[in-house]
């Protein structure tokens, strides 16, 4: 089956509510440095019409927490992440600050979080600004107002431009077709990019998640907790586990352990993040390269409901 043939129960066209996403701050004149330090991605260099793709790590290299970041302004960097690792990832970034000029907070009840998909993003951008749309940019709506907008462009789904909607409580929220939470999250995985969430807390290595195919690492950058196993992973070529896209008739759920028709005794993967639509259930999948090949996948047990691969929608990255 090809992504083209592949349905959801309604139109991923639309505005969406995310209560499954969340805010942080970090403030103050080192707030940039600082999480260039702790992330896998370039803070520093990021252009006011650029956001990133980033995780944080643990010192072994796996991921505590992913984001979508950008800097509103010179001394305040905000980060979108999955609320259910809030709590703990402010205080575990907190502890790291030392004397650094940055404070990080939870600034998600400042502000208006939404999620744009379909021909919604040209009406919100502009028909312009939408034809040149790429992955990772930032846009800034009534710019030279205070407060503004911004638009945070991502990697598409089902072949649709998708985007994350962001300002203070008292401005406007854009207008147009309602899309529910769950399209949304079914639009998630099926871009093939999943979010870290307390299920997976630790599971994964970046490359597990397909993260530096999709610009959430950048090895040229200084040194950040975990970097130098992530970079060992990537350049003495022992990436042996990789993300994909799976659906199944039955419902899935990050955390959940899959199997190969050819091993019973041990799991091959990982369930990264699920949707359904109540029609369609599809999840990332983290899985051992060698189960993709002349087996069957099960979820949960060798003998458990059948999952069936899909093409991811990019190409992964040979050449870092």
């Amino acid at each position: 089956m090809s992504l083209n043939d592949f349905s959801t129960s309604a139109p991923l066209n639309g505005i969406a509510p995310l209560p499954h996403l969340g805010i942080i701050r970090a403030a103050g004149a080192d707030a940039a440095s600082f999480l260039h330090n702790q992330l896998t991605n370039d803070v520093l260099l990021m252009k006011d019409g650029q956001c990133r793709l980033a995780a944080f790590c643990n010192a072994k290299g796996r991921m505590q927490a992913s984001f979508v970041i950008y800097k509103r302004s010179a001394e305040e960097v905000l980060l979108i992440c999955r609320k259910d690792l809030m709590a703990q990832t402010v205080k575990r970034l907190s502890m790291f600050v030392l004397r650094a000029k940055a404070k990080l907070s939870d600034a998600s009840d400042e502000f208006q979080l939404l999620g744009l998909v379909g021909d919604t993003v040209a009406s919100v951008l502009g028909n312009a600004a939408a034809t040149s749309m790429a992955p990772w940019q930032r846009f800034v709506l009534n710019a030279g107002e205070s407060p503004s907008a911004d638009v945070l462009t991502l990697y598409p789904a089902l072949g649709q431009p998708r985007a994350l909607w962001l300002a203070p409580k008292d401005v406007a929220a854009p207008t147009g077709p309602a899309l529910s939470a769950d399209l949304w999250q079914v639009g998630e995985v099926m871009s093939g990019i999943a979010w870290v969430e307390l299920a997976t807390f630790e599971a994964f290595v970046p490359q597990m998640l397909n993260y530096e195919s999709v610009d959430g690492v950048n090895f040229k950058k200084g040194c950040y907790p975990g970097q130098e196993i992530v970079a060992r992973s990537q350049f003495r070529g022992t990436l042996k586990r990789r993300a994909f896209i799976a659906q199944s008739a039955a419902p899935m759920a990050a955390g959940q352990e899959v199997f190969s028709s050819l091993d019973a005794t041990q799991p091959c993967g990982l369930v990264a993040q699920a949707a359904s639509d109540g029609a369609s259930h599809v999840a990332v999948l983290e899985l051992q390269l060698s189960a993709t090949e002349n087996s069957s996948l099960h979820l949960g047990a060798a003998d458990g409901p059948v999952l069936s691969l899909l093409p991811l929608p990019y190409t992964l990255r040979d050449d870092i």
